[in-house]
């Protein structure tokens, strides 16, 4: 199955679960057209098909309850019941039970992917070894949350980049538009209970964020608090796009289950209501984008980083541990750097047919 036909059928597919945005989906559509790294992100329900055909060894390996759709730029920082600055993954939109090596293989190939863009200056074998060895690290030693106080200070210095500002973040919350239309009741009600206090004015918006989600409904309440600005958003939850890829399987959000079960300092503002994710955002509460990052950086350490809180997340798959670890240790060589020349050769090829098609007819073209 071609790109383009695939993408039909699986936004037909996302139109049993929920409403889609036409304007936002075409400008999913262009963003796929752009360059392979956003095509990536926005295709995970086409990583889940490709995934098990290009590498079906790896496919097989003990299964977890994996992200599905991480990347390099699916990482972020929140507050904790504490207040404490924590870094880790940002989004479990595309959570399933499947191989461990998914997540490492796709986080590998969305560091190759940005390698190629410029936007990470790392060798691309050394972007797949500091991957693999801080998961082995973290795996060995049981995981660990990554807390920004005394620990973790250069990591802490890329968190906190000039182009997080408060000031730059509520100017760009302040600039979205009032919506206007009929919000569903789900939404509002999951919006208000969040709220840091009952009653509380506020003004909806609506918000077009992300790629992977982008053409679902996404809003955003915004208010004052005692002087100050406060938003919360909820955004619509479908399955993964794995159920897509693979009939058969269950249609069960799996969002919850793996924020409970990951090694983690949770982020008390992140529930799922009924089938919309609600969380606080504020200017460090939220993903962190490679252009955000300070031209300064250690990237080897920052993809170590990575791989260990890829492992924090396996973890929570307590009774798969000791087979991941087995499976790991068999696996000799560059069997990561080799699965991920293969997987984004798959991607380039499918972006390229996804450009020609896009440049050649037009949005309509790919719709």
């Amino acid at each position: 199955m071609r790109i383009r036909k695939a993408t039909k059928k699986y936004e037909a597919w996302v139109r049993k679960h929920a409403k889609l945005l036409a304007e936002d989906l075409a400008l999913k559509h262009q963003h796929m057209a752009e360059d392979p790294f956003p095509f990536l992100r926005a295709t995970f329900y086409r990583w889940a098909q490709v995934w098990p055909e290009v590498c079906p060894d790896l496919a097989k390996a003990p299964k977890v309850l994996a992200v599905g759709d991480l990347h390099v730029e699916n990482f972020g920082t929140w507050r904790d019941a504490d207040g404490r600055l924590i870094w880790g993954v940002n989004d479990f939109d595309e959570v399933y039970a499947m191989s461990y090596a998914n997540d490492l293989v796709r986080l590998a190939v969305s560091a190759h992917l940005a390698i190629a863009a410029n936007h990470l200056a790392v060798a691309t074998e050394e972007a797949c070894q500091a991957i693999l060895e801080g998961y082995a690290d973290g795996l060995e030693k049981g995981g660990l949350p990554f807390v920004l106080e005394e620990h973790h200070a250069w990591l802490r210095e890329v968190a906190m980049s000039e182009l997080r500002h408060p000031v730059a973040f509520w100017a760009k919350m302040e600039s979205l538009e009032t919506f206007k239309g009929d919000v569903p009741k789900g939404a509002r009600k999951a919006l208000e209970g969040l709220l840091p206090e009952r009653g509380l004015p506020y003004r909806l918006a609506h918000r077009i964020a992300g790629l992977g989600s982008l053409g679902r409904e996404r809003y955003v309440a915004l208010g004052d608090w005692h002087g100050g600005n406060v938003a919360r958003e909820a955004k619509k939850l479908i399955p993964s796009g794995c159920v897509w890829a693979g009939p058969g399987r269950g249609n069960e959000l799996l969002y919850e289950q793996i924020l409970q079960r990951a090694v983690r300092v949770r982020d008390p503002f992140v529930h799922l209501r009924g089938t919309w994710i609600v969380r606080r955002l504020a200017p460090h509460c939220s993903r962190i984008e490679l252009s955000s990052l300070p031209r300064k950086r250690d990237e080897t350490r920052l993809l170590q980083a990575m791989g260990f809180e890829t492992a924090n997340i396996h973890l929570g798959s307590q009774k798969a541990v000791r087979a991941v670890r087995a499976d790991l240790k068999k696996r000799h060589g560059a069997w990561l750097h080799l699965a991920v020349k293969a997987m984004e050769k798959a991607t380039r090829k499918d972006w390229e047919d996804w450009r020609e098609a896009f440049r050649s007819k037009g949005p309509r073209a790919t719709a």
